[in-house]
């Protein structure tokens, strides 16, 4: 599921280079635009209405915003979050004018009347709202439509994704290397068991648990080579002692 809500950059990097761009226009055009005679009244530049801010700053900064987002997101949720941030300021672009009438008691309009003649006064209508908030909508609309298809190379993902989930969940103890991982992981060749336990006299105890040795990754046991015990004691050396008339004599120890 994970795969699934993740989304490469490049899916929405034209559309939201482009939403960013006119965003930025939509909010700056009403300040800039009577430098070059294309404007709203006032006619003049840098000058800042309520009618303004409603209808194409705030916009404008929303439309930038919502394109950044599907530029620079990598989650699908939060992609299409900025992407329907932007449609709605669109749309906003287009029937705010409208409905600005609604908070003014004199009857007039919230943004002004456009200047100059009769095509001068159609190209800045559809440079400053109508047209701009139609492209807005329709990137907008591209990008939510790429969002919503998910691609192959994200099944594929998410399908890997899946598989190494189930895996490690099914078993705890071992570890499972994706697919296209390289590496191999090595084991002990043999675990030492000691043969014998040395006494503090320099005897070997014997192996009260059975012939011990050591045991291979494969499962063989290796028994370590047997003990010989020596053929015969030895016995001390024969003592000499005095005899009854004073002569030395050995005293053998029987054999």
């Amino acid at each position: 599921m994970t795969g699934m809500l993740r989304v490469p950059r490049s899916r929405g990097a034209l559309s939201g280079v482009l939403l960013v761009l006119l965003g930025a226009w939509g909010a700056l055009i009403p300040f800039a635009g009577p430098n070059f005679h294309f404007a709203y009244t006032p006619d003049t530049a840098w000058t800042y209405t309520s009618g303004r801010l409603w209808l194409e700053v705030l916009p404008g900064a929303a439309t930038v915003l919502g394109g950044l987002i599907v530029l620079m997101s990598r989650i699908r949720p939060v992609a299409m979050l900025g992407a329907w941030l932007a449609a709605l300021s669109g749309g906003w672009f287009v029937v705010g004018g409208v409905l600005g009438v609604l908070w003014l008691n004199g009857g007039g309009t919230a943004v002004g009347t456009p200047v100059g003649g009769t095509v001068a006064r159609a190209v800045e209508q559809i440079g400053f709202f109508s047209g701009l908030g139609v492209v807005i909508v329709f990137l907008a609309a591209l990008a939510l439509g790429r969002f919503s298809v998910v691609g192959v190379k994200e099944a594929k993902l998410a399908a890997r994704d899946k598989e190494v989930s189930a895996a490690a969940s099914a078993a705890p103890g071992t570890v499972r290397t994706p697919a296209g991982a390289t590496g191999t992981a090595r084991t002990p060749d043999s675990v030492t068991t000691p043969d014998s336990v040395t006494t503090p006299d320099g005897d070997k105890a014997p192996d009260t648990a059975g012939t011990q040795g050591t045991v291979s990754a494969s499962g063989e046991t290796s028994t370590p080579d047997p003990v010989t015990a020596p053929d015969e004691t030895s016995t001390p050396d024969p003592v000499t002692g005095p005899d009854e008339a004073g002569t030395p004599r050995k005293v053998g120890v029987a054999r």
